[in-house]
Order: C-alpha cells, then structure tokens, then sequence
C-alpha cells in the first residue's frame, strides 16, 4: 500500500521581533500587564500572502515545482476578501497553470483543515502533490491583550506519496459555534471576548476533547508519542492540558509563544515544523489545532526525515532577528498611524491588463535567457544584448526569484519616501548572468556593502486603498543569517 503524508515543509517568521514591554510601555495605561517575551511582526511590505510565498519557496526547495499539482492556502487575514490569494501565491512560486487552488479562510483551524482536505484528495487519487501554505498578520486593537498575543508567520508543508517524511496516521475533528473571535466585513480589528473565557471554556476544553476523542478511535495513549503540540493563550495553561491529557514535560513541545506569539492559522503548522527539527524515524507525534472547535492529527515519521535536516529551520529565524524598538513605527508599519508621504502621495491606478499580461515577469520574476549565448535578460527582452551574439528571438523563459545574486552598486535615497527610510535600492548581478535594479528590505544602511550575497523576497510593493489592489513584486535582501 502506497503511504501517503507529509514529503517536505518550509517556515517563515519576519525578521523583526517587538519586546511585549515596548508594548506596555506605550499602550500599558489600558492593559493591566504586560506579557512576558516577544511577537514577530511583519514588515511594513509583508502581510499574509508574501510570508506564505516565503515559506513556500522554502518548502519546494530541491523539488520540481512544475509536479506540483495544487495548492491550498490557510488564513483568517487574507489581502482580499473577493479575489483568490492562492492563484497569486502559485503565479508567484512559478507553479503549473493546471493547478488546483483553494483558499481555506475563517477559523483558527483552516491551516490544519487545508492540510487534511490536501491528504484526501492525495488519497483519492485526483492529485499527487499538493502544497499547503497557513499564514497570517492579524491585528488586535493598540492596547489589547490581543494586540500583546498576536505574532506573525506561515509554514508550508507539501502532501504526496514519494520521499513521505511523516505518514498522516489518523485524525480527529470537532465543530462547535463558540464565540471567541471574529472580524466583520468592515472590521480592521478581531475582536474577542474575554480572555479567560476564551481559555477556560474554548482552548481548554476543545482540545482535551479532541485528543482524547482521537486516543479513542485509534486506542492510543499519551505514551505512545515521542512529542505533542497544540496552540496555546497562556503557558500555565498549556502545561495544564498536557498533564490532564497524561503527557510528560518532556513530550509536550514548547508554544513559541513568548518567541513569536500566537500566529492564528499559521501555529499549528508552525508547531508541526518544530516537532519535525528534533524528531527521530519512529517517531509518533501528535498535533492539535483550535478554532471553532478543534483536530488532532497524529504521524508517524519514517527515515526520510533525516533529509531534512539542511532546512533553515524555526532556530534559523528564531536567531536571524532585529528588534522594533520603536511602538510608533509599528503602527505605521500596519497602518494604524497616518504619516506624511509627500508629494504625489496618490497611486496612479494599476494598469491590470499590462499586469496580466506581464504577471510571469513581475509576480514570478522570470527574465529571458538567450538560446544561442546564453545571456540571461530581465526584463525579458526579444533581441540579445550580447553584443558578441544580437541574436533576435531566440528567447526562452529564465526565472531569477530564486537566483542568489551580488550587489553591484546601492543608492541610500533619503528624498524619496519610505515606511522605514531610507529608501535602499541597488543593481544586483545575479548568479549564472543577469542584471537589474531592485529596491532593498530587511536591512540597515550599514549593513549594505558593494559586493554582499543577497536573495530576492517576494513583497507588496504597495497597496491602492482608493482601488482596493495590492501590488506585489521582488526585492532584495541581504543573506539573513
């Protein structure tokens, strides 16, 4: 019998990382404490799709992206509430056209309910790879508990049937109406009830239930896993639902949430990819999500998990951080503070047939390569700038998105406007041939020196309110290290 699970996974949390008591420091007059730790917050040109993008470039590395034959996205803060972020990611990730997309949206346990609808529709047969992408940047009112809690990240996971790293044993899910959370059409914030309520009677109790429901349709015991992992609001409480479930301390994975914070649908998957890093072959671990009610999913890990081993990893983005040391830029960062943009502050409207037309070359990053010498163009151009070769059509397509690259020459651009200037932008050669200029992010000016490796990021490159669009192209950023 064929097995079918989990074949690679990929993560991406943001580089920078806000101290809770810079939060207090600023907003403490309307909360009664502070939590301990951190959040990861996403930059002021990421949000849900381009940190999905990341983690899925992650995930795919060292498999064929053209045998991917769908793709799931997870979030509660989707860029759009009409237009599908999935068929973007896959533009974007250089993925088939005849591909299956789905956007799983509303509830905390979309992540895992993308993962499981991808391992049925493996399991029929109808598709044999499919990649799953949870992300989110939710946004809790300044001076919230919420607004303390919330982190930002993404994990991908990609579901087949060869090179299976974790075979999907069993589920099981539950479904309840409970009001913990929700954000309306016009809502910019969530909103919550109380946060011991939530705790008590949703965190709590959903996902005792649903392990122990899954300990009895499998006839399985809290020792029989080497790790378990689920979300959590408060770590007293985390220890609490893994001593009542009969787990040890030492088999219940840490939360991340004095790390990152809690990353909506994201958290699970997170957490899976945890678990994977130390994991052994052999292994049984479980993995329980929440929201409107809750699942456990329960693998085994087979020997290909030690193929793994050369990912970034959760550790890589742990250490690889800057701090936010500044509340006010975060609120610009999610605009939440109105700031001067100077002159010209209106975006002229997008051109969407000229995007359309040309969406391979700025979502996918592709270039043209000449046939006859070899030269790689972008943008991609019909006649080869070789002066040794000219060559006229003979162009084939040449993807640069995942191309390492070396910077040639920068400009430090204090006159033009930018959410965290100055605004950085260079000419970058790039591995193999190939030339263009690109805005920098994820950086400082003293970190930019003539001749540093840089890798390409997919960011929003800006957003029409008065039309609704979001803009995404690449840009450039330092080896984050």
């Amino acid at each position: 019998m064929t097995e079918i699970g989990i074949t690679s996974y990929g993560v991406y949390l943001p580089r920078y990382r806000m101290n809770r008591k810079t939060i207090f420091g600023a907003m403490g007059w309307l909360t009664p404490g502070a939590l301990p730790g951190e959040k990861a917050v996403a930059n002021h040109d990421e949000d849900s799709l381009t940190m999905a993008v990341a983690s899925g470039l992650d995930c795919l590395k060292g498999n064929d992206h053209k045998k991917i034959e769908g793709l799931y996205f997870a979030t509660t803060s989707s860029p759009y509430l009409e237009g599908e972020s999935a068929s973007i990611i896959a533009t974007a990730l250089d993925l088939p056209s005849n591909l299956r997309t789905a956007d799983f949206a509303n509830s905390l346990k979309a992540g895992t309910g993308a993962l499981l609808s991808a391992y049925d529709a493996v399991k029929a047969g109808g598709l044999k790879n499919i990649l799953v992408c949870a992300s989110d940047c939710r946004l809790g009112k300044p001076g919230s508990s919420l607004e303390m809690v919330f982190g930002d990240g993404a994990a991908a996971l990609l579901l087949g049937c060869d090179g299976v790293i974790a075979i999907l044993e069993g589920s099981y899910s539950i479904s309840y109406d409970f009001p913990d959370y929700r954000r309306g059409g016009f809502d910019k914030f969530v909103r919550g009830m109380e946060d011991r309520f939530i705790r008590e009677e949703g965190y709590a109790k959903f996902i005792f239930e649903t392990i122990s429901g899954l300990f009895r349709k499998y006839k399985l015991e809290a020792k029989d896993f080497a790790k378990v992992a689920y979300p959590c609001l408060n770590l007293r409480d985390h220890g609490a639902i893994g001593k009542k479930l009969g787990f040890q301390t030492n088999q219940i994975q840490p939360p991340l949430l004095n790390m990152i914070g809690e990353s909506g649908v994201a958290s699970p998957l997170i957490l899976l990819v945890a678990m994977f890093e130390g994991a052994n072959p052999g292994d049984k671990i479980l993995l329980a999500s929440y929201g409107n009610g809750a699942e456990a999913l329960c693998f085994t890990l087979t020997p290909e998990i030690k193929k793994m081993r050369d990912k970034r990893g959760i550790k890589h983005y742990l250490d690889s951080k800057k701090e936010l040391t500044s509340y006010e830029k975060y609120l610009v960062f999610r605009d939440l503070l109105p700031v001067e943009t100077g002159f010209g502050e209106d975006i002229a409207p997008t051109q969407l047939p000229l995007t359309w037309r040309e969406r391979k070359a700025i979502l996918a990053l592709y270039g043209s390569k000449c046939r006859r010498c070899g030269t790689p163009l972008y943008p991609p151009q019909k006649i080869c700038v070789n002066p040794d070769c000219g060559a006229v059509n003979e162009m084939e397509d040449y993807r640069l998105s995942d191309k390492k690259g070396t910077l040639f020459s920068y400009t430090l651009d204090q006159a033009s406007f930018s959410f965290n200037p100055p605004l950085i932008y260079g000419i970058i050669d790039f591995e193999g041939g190939g030339r263009f200029i690109f805005e920098f992010t994820d950086c400082e000016p003293d970190s930019i020196k003539v001749g540093i490796p840089v890798e390409m990021s997919f960011r929003r490159k800006y957003y029409d309110k008065l039309r609704g669009i979001h803009g995404y192209f690449w840009k450039a950023m330092p080896l984050r290290s």
